[in-house]
């Protein structure tokens, strides 16, 4: 529990099956936005330390200098890898779903750890709000690097849609 895993892909189903497979792991997500500027990127690796990238051919570039394993999305080779669902004895919900970067006052992105029970909490209250029936289609247009991006993404996922 706990290993922060980045994710800089562009948006699309691949986007939505790396979120859903770090977590189902025991990770939590670092969101990297293709479109921030390389140096950003570069200093959010750095600072979260992340185990792994996931990435794609498109957005391996801003990726250099990575001396994390970073696995291709593009690529058919990580298709034969196992697809049991992984056990994270002990994982609960006090661990970290993800680590997002707010613009920070210094004028260096600072990193903010929210948990699964934050998460939860989050989306428990948008049910509520809105009601399923509004839940099960949202539009998805809010970058990964904005919290928003939780209930556009998660939302429809847990409410049937």
């Amino acid at each position: 529990p706990d290993s922060r895993v980045g994710i800089c892909v562009e948006r699309g189903a691949e986007m939505v099956v790396g979120l859903l497979a770090i977590l189902k792991a025991g990770g939590g997500y670092v969101p990297l936005d293709p479109a921030y500027p390389a140096e950003r990127i570069a200093y959010m690796l750095q600072d979260s330390a992340p185990a792994a990238v996931l990435a794609q051919a498109a957005t391996q570039n801003l990726l250099a200098g990575v001396t994390v394993p970073v696995i291709n999305l593009d690529q058919d080779t990580w298709q034969d890898e196992s697809v049991q669902n992984p056990e994270v004895p002990g994982l609960n919900s006090a661990h970290l779903a993800y680590l997002i970067y707010t613009s920070g006052s210094t004028g260096l992105p600072k990193g903010v750890m929210i948990e699964h029970r934050n998460t939860v909490n989050f989306l428990t209250w948008a049910h509520t709000a809105f009601g399923d029936g509004a839940l099960n289609k949202t539009l998805f247009s809010t970058s990964l690097n904005f919290d928003l991006a939780v209930y556009e993404c998660f939302a429809p996922l847990t409410s049937g849609g």
